[in-house]
């Protein structure tokens, strides 16, 4: 072969890759229908949070990048605003980030938050969901959220959220779902 065709072959060959690999990514994220993964993360009290523990519950469990960064602020903001609706519906919110308890602790007394904020600084979690993300050189968590119903089945599922709205959509979802 003549040396000035491999690099014209081999880029062909991992364009002709790169769209599986992407594929094989989103088949990793949980689909509408199936049994939400299992888990137990610490939240900003340190506590242990189960998934199990709200058998009987609608969840929302929400992926978010980085605590006291300003599009993640605005849907936790949003989130918090809206707590009492969700409350009303039989619904806990839990945020999952990569970010540490301490800093889920921070984030929270900044900002007034009363919900579940979950440290995954081990990236099981975000991982387990499909939303295990990059920034630079940053690990983050996907802006990804998932509706669970009170018997523990994924019913909704939403990729790259616009925060300054995705609390109205979740409610929107959960009360067209409860019909």
């Amino acid at each position: 072969m003549k040396k000035h065709l491999f690099p014209i072959l081999a880029a062909a060959a991992l364009l002709a890759v790169w769209p599986l690999t992407a594929r094989a990514a989103d088949d990793s994220m949980p689909a509408v229908g199936q049994a939400a993964p299992t888990f137990t993360l610490p939240s900003q009290t340190g506590k242990e949070i189960s998934l199990k523990s709200f058998h009987g519950k609608w969840v929302v469990l929400y992926f978010y990048p980085k605590d006291m960064t300003t599009g993640c602020t605005i849907e936790a903001h949003n989130f918090q605003r809206d707590l009492t609706k969700f409350e009303h519906e039989n619904a806990v919110i839990l945020g999952v980030s990569v970010d540490t308890v301490d800093s889920h602790k921070q984030f929270c007394t900044k900002d007034g938050l009363t919900f579940h904020l979950l440290a995954d600084p081990e990236h099981k979690v975000v991982d387990q969901y499909g939303s295990l993300g990059h920034f630079g050189t940053m690990t983050i968590a996907n802006r990804n959220t998932f509706l669970i119903n009170p018997q523990g089945k994924i019913v909704k599922v939403w990729t790259k959220v616009d925060p300054s709205h995705h609390s109205e959509e979740v409610l929107a979802a959960l009360n067209e779902l409860k019909k």
